[in-house]
């Protein structure tokens, strides 16, 4: 009897990202068809009114203290957006700002005073209001309110880097299902951030040229608008990992203009549409990668911020945790593809 025919699988490949500076194994063996990708995790329950939910108008004096609004006015109780204190803070504007304060040694390690600022970005006032049902000049204006805060962060002389995330859906580690967004300033500049401008400048000291400029946009390509791409990156270390990029070269998200965000406001509703309708409306985090509050003239010249979208559709294990190397089921070319050609119901 003749063995049974099987389908050959894809050889494996390691891809080394000149951006991130990581290794990512892409093995399509362990997958399914990208078009089988579909998330498990139960949809946050999001009724059309909660009673119990302090980030909804009417329950401002529930919340941590509150920094700004949109409209400015704060007898104005028809606000669009609210800037809050976390009241968990992860560090504490209350501490003296150590803007002179020095690294000190604790036997092996090193010890800073935990100042920081750590804020809530309420981007609606209407509970079951998600980011990816509004308008495109409200994202817009939700974008413009985290610039407006980093540049008063950066008051701070100790500030060395903003981080703007947002965390959608339990497993994605939101404790909140009112959409919010988050803004934590730290004292240090985080260890991927430095292996970020490490991979960066390696590529530019090769090439005198900024790797995010040169992107193969030809297989990675999901959509663009005037100011923007959006694109699978070339070692995705996330299956259906998104990074959306300016097509100018700017090293601080913080440049944008009212114009800009607009136009990235409308591209970033198209992708998390399609990972909405493509993937099941998985949990998801989009973190706003930008370079350090302060960068010399030459590390602007390959800094180039993006806004990268991360679907919840896998566990980070053992071996990523102790190398630091992701495995990826899916490779990017594939992933590029299906999002592509993902038809979104018209909005009418």
């Amino acid at each position: 009897m003749a063995p049974p025919t099987t389908t050959p699988s894809r050889s494996p490949e390691l891809r080394h990202d000149p951006v991130t500076n990581r290794w990512v194994i892409f093995s399509p063996a362990r997958a399914k068809r990208p078009t089988d990708f579909k998330s498990n995790a139960p949809q946050n329950h999001n009724p059309n009114n909660n009673n119990s939910c302090p980030f909804c108008i009417g329950r401002e004096d529930e919340c941590a203290p509150e920094i700004f609004r949109v409209p400015p006015d704060p007898n104005n109780k028809d606000w669009k957006i609210r800037v809050i204190e976390n009241l968990f803070p992860a560090l504490s504007r209350d501490l003296d700002d150590p803007s002179d304060q020095k690294i000190e040694l604790d036997g092996p390690g090193r010890l800073l005073t935990g100042f920081g600022f750590h804020d809530v970005v309420i981007e609606a006032p209407v509970h079951r209001v998600q980011l990816c049902d509004m308008e495109a000049g409200q994202i817009g204006e939700v974008l413009i309110v985290y610039k407006k805060r980093i540049e008063q962060i950066m008051r701070s002389e100790s500030i060395k880097y903003v981080q703007v995330f947002k965390n959608h859906g339990a497993s994605a580690g939101a404790s909140m299902s009112h959409s919010h967004s988050q803004i934590v300033a730290l004292p240090v500049i985080p260890p991927s951030v430095s292996a970020r401008l490490d991979g960066t400048k390696e590529y530019f000291d090769k090439t005198g040229k900024c790797s995010l400029c040169e992107i193969d946009k030809e297989k990675l390509l999901i959509d663009e608008s005037t100011h923007f791409i959006s694109i699978i990156p070339f070692a995705a270390s996330f299956p259906f990992e998104i990074w959306i990029i300016p097509r100018d070269h700017s090293s601080h998200f913080h440049e944008i203009d009212s114009e800009k965000a607009v136009d990235l406001g409308g591209l970033l509703k198209l992708m998390l549409r399609k990972i909405s309708i493509q993937l099941n409306n998985p949990p998801f985090n989009f973190m706003i990668q930008t370079a350090p509050v302060q960068v010399n003239e030459l590390q602007l010249s390959y800094t180039h911020w993006f806004l990268q979208i991360v679907p919840q559709l896998s566990g980070v294990g053992g071996f990523e945790l102790g190398t630091g190397c992701y495995i990826n089921p899916v490779l990017p070319e594939d992933a590029a593809k299906v999002m592509r050609e993902v038809n979104l119901p018209s909005d009418g």
